[in-house]
């Protein structure tokens, strides 16, 4: 009786598996790529007059910044601080920040304009008493926009730092 429920079983296990085969990476062609583009949470801790909540994911808000500059507003110095509150009370967890810049400005001027906002940000975070171990960056410059218009209400979403937790 034991050996035909263990066939069984056995039997049942196997039925549920996928008939595909498995693709590896270099199958696989660049437009065939696609990203998991979840609908982003509201975190309440952002801060007040951007009115970006849709724009957040994750427990870690991003910060904002004015046309051509890496120099952290109030809000966005608030924001941080809240950043900071959640990764001390996380010590285990890492975080990326990205450098993002609107559209407006060369791919090379963007690109260094994003490093200066994240390493802004970084900077604020570990003054903070983050250890600058848990804080990696990168910029983006203009590649990875949050909003696609060519206006100024686009362009204040994409002139940010994101932030990406490991």
């Amino acid at each position: 009786m034991k050996k035909n429920s263990i066939i069984v079983l056995a039997l049942m296990v196997t039925a549920g598996c996928s008939s595909k085969s498995a693709v590896t990476p270099d199958q696989v062609t660049p437009d065939q790529v696609t990203t998991n583009q979840a609908t982003p949470l509201a975190v309440p801790s952002l801060p007040s007059g951007y009115g970006f909540d849709q724009w957040q994911t994750g427990p870690l808000g991003d910060a904002f910044f004015e046309f051509d500059s890496s120099t952290l507003s109030t809000e966005a110095q608030e924001q941080l601080k809240q950043n900071g509150i959640w990764l001390e009370s996380n010590a285990l967890k890492k975080a990326l920040v990205e450098g993002h810049c609107d559209e407006r400005g060369t791919s090379e001027y963007n690109l260094a304009l994003g490093d200066r906002r994240a390493t802004s940000v970084k900077e604020f975070l570990v003054r903070y008493g983050v250890a600058p171990s848990r804080l990696e960056t990168v910029s983006f410059g203009e590649e990875r926009p949050f909003a696609a218009g060519h206006n100024e209400e686009s362009w204040s979403k994409n002139r940010r730092a994101h932030f990406v937790q490991k």
